[in-house]
């Protein structure tokens, strides 16, 4: 559901966020070979007006509540603008008006850097806003991933070893 309440196993959870990396890899590279042709205001614009939109908002609001319980509309601006879906009509609108660019390989930077670095996805009502550990959360891992002791491995016994 975020990156502190997986419910998947952890390595499920890090073979996605490695998916994710590969292709932040191929975009980056992609636009580091292209960078002398990026027109740099389109590509700031574009890299951070989805933070702008869809997250500070709500982490502001979720910094000054006291309960934390903070309106549903921020998980919505969030997903929203964090969403493919949502990228993909923004990258098109914006060729339909002014071209194909590389400045727009910062769009799924964002979303792919937001996923592999810092394991966000999109976020669900049910958790905060600001990822915590869920109470059901922590049930479900000590049944889905137990700490197992580690493997005690015997020394061998040799004619050195045993007593005489």
């Amino acid at each position: 559901m975020d990156a502190v309440n997986r419910f998947d196993t952890r390595a499920t959870h890090l073979l996605m966020r490695l998916e994710y990396l590969i292709a932040l890899g191929v975009c980056t590279v992609l636009f580091v070979v292209n960078l002398g042709e990026v027109r740099w205001l389109p590509a700031v614009a574009l890299f951070v007006y989805i933070d702008l939109i869809g997250y500070l908002p709500g982490a502001i609001a979720f910094h000054r509540s006291k309960s934390k319980d903070i309106s549903k509309v921020y998980y919505v601006l969030y997903n929203t603008m964090h969403s493919f879906s949502t990228q993909f009509v923004v990258a098109g609108v914006w060729v339909l008006a002014f071209g194909w660019e590389w400045a727009l390989l910062v769009i799924p930077i964002h979303l792919l850097g937001d996923r592999a670095l810092f394991g966000n996805t999109l976020k669900p009502f049910a958790i905060r806003f600001e990822p915590e550990p869920h109470p059901a959360y922590l049930r479900l891992a000590a049944e889905v991933e137990p700490v197992r002791p580690a493997k005690v491995v015997a020394p061998r016994l040799t004619s050195e070893t045993v007593p005489s």
